[in-house]
């Protein structure tokens, strides 16, 4: 039977919510500043609008604020945690709409929700003429989302109930004592990651390709967040193909990889780093990287698209790598990228399913799920093959001796067959949309796990109902379904509950 949730718990719900909306609509004074500075100010209508409206909501929460007894329980974070997903892409999507570069609202809301879960694809009219202020928010939405977006709130509100709203986000790690001190580390180390990558970025833009100082900023802003939130979007619509520069591709690929890279795992990076090749993530994600890598490349030369060292290298390589760190960065035309098939297409394909690190910016099934996965297959065939009485050791390296237990199996398959199935569920509805099998299944994985990479389908003329669809796997995707449950378990329960 379920139990009708109380009218205190709405008010928990609705007070936390309304402070993450207001601290997610306040980054709207980023894009304004830029429009001030480049005489756009035609645009900070809507950013200000959407500021007014965070405003508005936060003076709701306040209203609405819960007793001083009231905490934040597990079920109720969650809760908020969905929502927040859901309604700040909405929000942040005005600016989007009222700028005329998208369909309709739904085009926008595609946009900032795939900005927001560092997806990538776009439906964006005319990229490459888009105002410095739309293209800033348009980036900053990556930073904000490959962060976490509650993690704004975190870093800034303390209280009970940190907890669960730090887990809702799809995040296990508790690197600092508290889950506040843990969010603000994982600001300060995209901070330090961001001053190093821009500076480098406009350093080459401005000396080697001969960009102005003011537009070569502008780009190297775009390219690390795009990079480093492993989001993949870019300043122009052919991507990383308009710079022309394999200095550029180098820098974007250390930038992927880092930021593939659990927040845990850059703390060990700092303290112990000879723990580093210890944990069983991380031999899990290199093995799987040149595995994917070397299979993908050998298929672009049995199809004859790369053929020469440095050509294999930034066609097949970079593009492999941008796939399974889920960045979505791409040096070719669309076109190019739909000739893949064979071995070519099914490396790139699964190295977007398996995606990077967990608690990391990337998306996908992730590493460790991966290294549990075959730990727990590789266990299971050996308890068969070998005498009955056999111990086996089901211990495993992850930031200190750990138990594999029969749950966290459990727990670990049920997710990795969610995102499979998940992926299946994407591949239909475009089969049903009349697109082929294969285009179907590369589009449906590249927005569930997170990459951004495209062979045509995302446009700015795609179905409605597949527009849709995608918000959707890229919603549930990037919350990694457990937060999802728990809202749709909350919402059957205020209709039928008793």
């Amino acid at each position: 039977m379920l139990v009708r949730p109380h009218s205190e718990d709405v008010r928990i719900i609705g007070f936390y919510l309304g402070r993450v909306l207001f601290l997610a609509s306040l980054a709207g004074t980023i894009p304004i500043v830029v429009s001030v500075v480049s005489g756009e100010l035609g645009l900070t209508g809507g950013f200000l609008l959407m500021i007014g409206i965070g405003a508005t909501l936060f003076g709701l929460a306040e209203w609405i604020r819960p007793g001083p007894n009231a905490r934040l329980r597990w079920s109720e974070g969650m809760v908020v945690v969905a929502l927040a997903w859901i309604l700040v892409p909405v929000l942040s999507a005005i600016p989007f709409f009222l700028s005329g570069r998208y369909v309709g609202f739904l085009s926008a809301i595609f946009e900032a929700m795939s900005g927001f879960a560092t997806i990538g694809l776009t439906v964006v009219n005319d990229l490459d003429h888009m105002s410095s202020a739309l293209l800033v928010w348009r980036q900053t939405t990556h930073f904000i989302g490959g962060q976490g977006i509650v993690l704004v709130a975190l870093s800034v509100f303390a209280g009970g109930g940190a907890l669960a709203l730090y887990h809702g986000e799809a995040r296990d790690e508790r690197i600092l004592p508290s889950v506040t001190s843990t969010a603000r580390f994982i600001w300060l180390v995209s901070a330090l990651y961001g001053l190093v990558g821009i500076s480098a970025l406009t350093l080459l833009l401005d000396l080697r390709l001969g960009f102005e100082p003011g537009r070569a900023l502008l780009h190297a802003y775009s390219l690390f967040v795009a990079a480093f939130d492993t989001g993949g979007f870019a300043a122009m619509s052919t991507s990383v193909a308009f710079y022309h520069s394999p200095a550029i591709e180098v820098l974007l690929t250390w930038l992927m990889l880092s930021g593939s890279l659990s927040f845990g795992v850059h703390f060990i990076l700092l303290r112990t780093p000879r723990n580093f090749f210890r944990n069983l993530e991380t031999k899990t994600y290199l093995t799987t990287i040149f595995a994917t890598s070397l299979v993908g490349m050998t298929g672009l030369v049995l199809l004859g698209l790369a053929t020469e060292p440095i050509t294999l290298l930034r066609r097949g390589l970079f593009h492999l790598i941008s796939a399974h760190t889920t960045t979505g960065f791409s040096n070719i035309t669309t076109s190019d990228l739909a000739s893949w098939s064979g071995l070519a297409f099914a490396a790139i394909a699964t190295a977007m399913a398996l995606g990077g690190m967990a608690s990391s910016t990337s998306g996908g099934v992730k590493a460790l799920r991966v290294g549990l996965t075959i730990r727990t297959l590789g266990q299971s065939i050996r308890r068969t093959l070998l005498p009955e009485h056999t111990v086996l050791s089901n211990t495993f390296y992850q930031n200190g001796r750990r138990t594999l237990t029969s749950d966290l199996a459990q727990s670990v398959l049920v997710v990795s067959l969610l995102y499979v199935g998940l992926y299946l569920f994407g591949t239909v509805v475009g089969i049903a949309h009349g697109y082929p099998l294969q285009a179907s299944l590369f589009e449906a994985t590249s927005a569930a796990s997170g990459t951004g990479l495209s062979v045509g389908i995302t446009a700015p003329d795609m179905p409605w109902l597949l527009q849709v669809v995608y918000v959707l796997l890229m919603w549930v995707g990037r919350l990694e379904f457990i937060s999802v449950f728990v809202l749709i378990g909350f919402a059957a329960s205020t209709v039928v509950g008793e």
